[in-house]
């Protein structure tokens, strides 16, 4: 091993980023540009990123996406129109209206490319019924604290949406779309993936109200009403989803492949703990750091250093008042759970460069993490008891700052073990 433990740890997030970033990856899945009409359409927090890379491939195009704030890149013919996330705002309802507008009235013979990655959930909306922005808003902001899994999340927000659960192919059809995604949830499954929006859907009214029941979200009565008379949501299967392609163009598994690769060229045995890990951030930091110790308890001196890599999405359920993440929050929980061991450091980050706090992707931790929060005069218990990580690792200056990174793969987890 030839880097600091902090500073390999950093370039393996960073590797795994690249492979993700929709330049690389969007070109090796473009088809021949077809003749005739041409419609792009898109959302999400890598959608503009996608947008330029295929611009870069094609030259200009007509269309719109819709992405996070902070993350419009430059193109010459598809318009980028920023909105609101995690909880969508007037911008993005009024961006889909249009959006949906521009794929009304296409024929058989025309060609629409939809931009898809994680984030459009927010950004991409339609609210059915008489729901509000106001009652939308309210329902995302209590699915997002109830510590819900990203699947059932996004399993309500499709019965309560125009526009997701394969409705934006339907409002395609009968023109031909190639759907391309950017992954950011367990298992890789587009019905997921940004509520599926070019996708069919196997999940039932009954299930969204199941899981708004057993997350204690109490209603109000415009999305009740949806519910309770549904509408929309299309089948796998629908006859006006048989012409479009879903192609998933990255993936959590690639970018850690791209990490592996990296740490086995610097002389570190790799273990992949999985690609689709979800639960609670804190119990599965506890998990880990009890894997750490096993893992360093049987090297030997002179034995390789070990690397533990996982992906995936884990969730907070808000306790307290302070600022965080899952990846801040996993970091914090580690090093309490490790009491400062020497050997082991490890860096957790969302790859799309925001942990629940803008332009901070998460946090890194090492032997010293608890004996720098003590010399500061900070608690590490009680920040985590406050749901305060981001506050805590900014104090002791061990932030990951990245700024968007304009794509979307969700967690990158990484530690690395050495022999004492």
């Amino acid at each position: 091993m030839t880097h600091a433990p902090e500073a390999l740890l950093k370039r393996l997030f960073d590797v795994a980023v690249a492979a993700a970033d929709p330049m690389v990856c969007i070109p090796k899945h473009l088809p021949e540009k077809p003749s005739g009409r041409l419609l792009v359409v898109g959302a999400g927090k890598a959608s503009a990123r996608m947008a330029e890379a295929l611009e870069t491939a094609w030259g200009p195009v007509d269309g719109l996406v819709i992405t996070r704030d902070g993350y419009a890149r430059p193109c010459a013919g598809i318009e980028i129109v920023e909105a609101s996330h995690p909880v969508p705002d007037q911008r993005g309802l009024d961006a889909t209206a249009r959006l949906l507008e521009l794929l009304d009235g296409l024929e058989e013979g025309d060609r629409v490319i939809a931009l898809i990655s994680g984030g459009a959930s927010a950004l991409l909306e339609h609210p059915a019924g008489e729901i509000s922005l106001e009652d939308l808003r309210k329902l995302n902001e209590d699915l997002l604290s109830s510590g819900a899994p990203i699947d059932q999340m996004n399993t309500v927000r499709k019965h309560v949406s125009r526009v997701k659960g394969g409705q934006l192919a339907a409002a395609a059809y009968p023109a031909r779309m190639i759907s391309l995604i950017v992954s950011d949830v367990a298992g890789d499954d587009p019905a997921f993936i940004a509520s599926g929006p070019t996708v069919g859907d196997n999940t039932s009214f009954e299930d969204a109200k199941a899981i708004l029941a057993s997350n204690n979200i109490v209603l109000p009565k415009s999305i009740d009403d949806v519910l309770m008379a549904p509408t929309g949501v299309l089948p796998a299967g629908a006859a006006k989803l048989s012409k479009t392609e879903n192609i998933i163009v990255a993936a959590p598994s690639l970018s850690l492949k791209a990490a592996s690769e990296l740490a086995e060229a610097e002389g570190i045995d790799v273990t992949l703990l999985g690609d689709a890990l979800e639960g609670e951030a804190r119990d599965l930091a506890k998990e880990h750091a009890s894997l750490s110790l096993e893992v360093q308890a049987k090297l030997a001196p002179g034995d390789k250093p070990r690397l533990l890599l996982s992906g995936g999405e884990c969730t907070v359920t808000r306790r307290g008042n302070g600022i965080g993440g899952p990846n801040a929050e996993y970091a914090l929980a580690l090093a309490l759970a490790l009491n400062q061991q020497p050997g082991i450091h490890a860096i957790a980050c969302d790859t799309d460069g925001v942990d629940g706090a803008a332009d901070v992707a998460g946090a890194r931790i090492g032997p010293q993490t608890l004996s720098k929060a003590s010399k500061n005069g900070v608690n590490a218990a009680d920040m985590l008891a406050a749901n305060d990580s981001h506050s805590f690792f900014d104090l002791i200056d061990d932030q990951i700052v990245t700024g968007p990174t304009l794509t979307n793969v969700n967690d990158f987890r990484a530690i690395l073990i050495e022999s004492t």
